[in-house]
């Protein structure tokens, strides 16, 4: 489960989206289904990139960057193997489909 802030209301806004590990980080795709258009999530994470992770009953402070070039093409790679589908949604649409890093926040305090 992934929360942002919503970008024009300010408020939480919680979407449930498969994470792929790479190292400490988790990777996530804006795929939404081959749409035309980007999901609400991502244009939300790159109004502000802090993010809430949870897996299960735990829960993590995270900082969400778009990648490009060389790391999208290894993390985009690496998603298609694990979920194919992901090649079938980009060759629906005409937008190049976002992948966002979601780097662990160490807790302050």
């Amino acid at each position: 489960m992934l929360t942002v802030t919503g970008r024009r209301s300010g408020q939480p806004r919680e979407v449930e989206l498969y994470a792929f590990s790479d190292g400490d980080a988790f990777v996530v795709v804006g795929s939404r289904g081959g749409s035309p258009i980007d999901p609400r999530w991502a244009e939300n994470l790159r109004a502000d990139p802090r993010a809430t992770i949870r897996r299960g009953t735990a829960v993590s402070a995270a900082r969400g960057r778009e990648v490009d070039g060389e790391e999208r093409d290894r993390l985009w790679a690496m998603v298609c193997e694990e979920y194919p589908m992901y090649a079938r949604f980009q060759a629906r649409t005409k937008r190049r489909i976002p992948i966002f890093v979601l780097e662990p926040v160490a807790p302050t305090g």
